[in-house]
């Protein structure tokens, strides 16, 4: 019997494709598979014009595929959005915690957007991919004193975090630096106290959070800030968390965030950037509907003007810093099928040749995705199968219930969604090498991570002398 989707509608894997016929201007985030996803006419899912099957036989796999429209397409919806919607500047920030490396951040800079790091790794690899420091601001809540400094003379702005961070920098500028060329430029995070539905470990706006200062010390802290001469506050930030759904506390945000310019004024401070964090979902399963980017950002817009309106105050360059909304769902992940067990009556594993080292967010976050097979995309869903990874624990399941073609060893399952926080979290857990990340575009796939090797992963290790040959 074949099986169905929830609504009781028969589908295969092709159901997944984007609708392009229907509405030409798609909202990557509001999309399962790549914009440029297609079935050719063998049956097989190609993306950016490659054939899925024919990448995993070049590459190998487990394989990142990275599709570079859909990853563009994001790019300018919100750097035309904020264009649109916004009177006065704007600055898209990509969060590349999401995915970090040389290729995604210099895709994201071509788009005019700057980009958001959190650590000096992060910030290293930004300026490597040619990232006007200008356009890059660090965020972490314990940045070392090194990487303050890495920060400073790279000409970046620092998200300053909490009390500690503030007096540290202020010892380090009175230390090392006299110059005003040299005074790093500083936005406040503030924790804004708004909660929103999303899970507990990527919920950062209310106040039991690691993040940000304390609101109620916002007297303390700009009367502290206003008579720092050596310190060149911009601006505030504030991010309420991640995979987000509602539209109301990103409103609230904007709003609560323009009382704060107003607060910060009398204390003499010409606070001129406000950056209200990202979060925007994506659909990872079909009953999932986040808000198109178009929806996300106008609300905003217009909550600030009007707010800045009331409160006669000018129009600060307005920055985002969406992470998962950009990348997520331009990433897919192809695996190939290996061995399989059936428990009569319970179920059936179908395992892959990857798990919870390439993918973490399933065993971390209870994360749910929906997967294809990629020289099976026309075949009736026949079986409900749990996708195993291989590693040694129980809990290295990607999918439980996936809803399947009649699977055989060698064939090529794809699971999708798999851009933000899947090759930046990926680990080497029971040493298995971390996969190779290929970008797709007009029929032309390139290497920009290449796969690791067993020599890779001894590379750090070190050998005593007394150890050596002891057997």
């Amino acid at each position: 019997m074949v099986s169905t989707h929830p609504t009781g509608v028969k589908h295969s894997g092709s159901q997944y494709l984007p609708q392009t016929s229907v509405n030409a201007n798609l909202s990557p985030n509001q999309e399962l598979l790549p914009l440029s996803a297609r079935v050719h006419n063998h049956d097989f899912l190609e993306i950016g014009g490659c054939d899925v099957t024919t990448l995993v036989k070049r590459f190998g796999s487990p394989l990142y595929i990275l599709d570079e429209e859909t990853l563009r397409s994001a790019c300018q919806q919100y750097r035309d959005a904020f264009k649109q919607y916004y009177k006065g500047e704007s600055q898209v920030l990509y969060a590349s915690k999401a995915w970090n490396c040389l290729a995604v951040c210099a895709i994201a800079a071509s788009e005019e957007l700057g980009i958001d790091v959190a650590s000096g790794g992060e910030l290293y690899t930004a300026l490597q991919a040619g990232v006007s420091p200008d356009k890059i601001y660090l965020h972490n809540n314990n940045k070392s004193r090194e990487e303050l400094i890495f920060a400073i003379e790279s000409g970046c702005t620092i998200v300053v975090d909490n009390w500690h961070e503030l007096r540290t920098l202020v010892e380090i500028v009175e230390t090392l630096y006299t110059t005003s060329l040299q005074f790093p430029r500083l936005l406040l995070r503030l924790t804004p106290g708004i909660e929103c539905h999303t899970h507990e470990y990527i919920r950062t706006g209310q106040l039991d959070s690691k993040f940000g200062f304390d609101p109620n010390q916002l007297e303390e802290l700009f009367s502290f800030i206003s008579k720092q001469s050596a310190l060149n506050c911009v601006g505030l930030h504030a991010h309420i968390g991640s995979q987000i759904f509602e539209r109301q506390p990103h409103r609230d945000l904007a709003a609560l965030m323009v009382q704060w310019l107003r607060q910060a004024a009398k204390y003499g401070l010409k606070l001129t950037e406000l950056n209200v964090g990202g979060g925007l979902g994506i659909k990872y399963i079909e009953s999932d509907d986040p808000p198109s980017i178009e929806e996300w950002v106008k609300p905003i817009c217009e909550v600030i003007q009007q707010a800045c309106a009331v409160e006669n105050l000018p129009l600060p360059k307005l920055l985002c810093e969406p992470g998962r909304s950009l990348i997520a769902t331009a990433c897919v992940t192809a695996y190939t099928i290996g061995s399989s067990k059936v428990i009569p009556k319970i179920r059936t594993y179908v395992a892959v040749d990857g798990g919870m080292s390439d993918n973490p967010r399933s065993i971390t976050y209870q994360a749910v995705y929906r997967a294809v097979v990629a020289n099976k995309m026309s075949s009736p869903l026949t079986e409900t199968v749990t996708i195993a990874g291989k590693h040694c624990e129980s809990g290295d399941i990607l999918i439980h219930n996936a809803l399947l073609p009649k699977t055989e060893p060698q064939d090529i399952l794809v699971v999708m969604g798999t851009g933000a926080y899947n090759y930046s979290m990926a680990s080497n857990y029971n040493r298995l090498p971390r996969p190779a990340a290929v970008l797709v575009a007009n029929g032309e796939a390139n290497l920009i991570l290449q796969r690791e090797t067993y020599q890779d992963l001894i590379r750090q290790d070190c050998l005593p002398e007394r150890l050596k040959n002891s057997h």
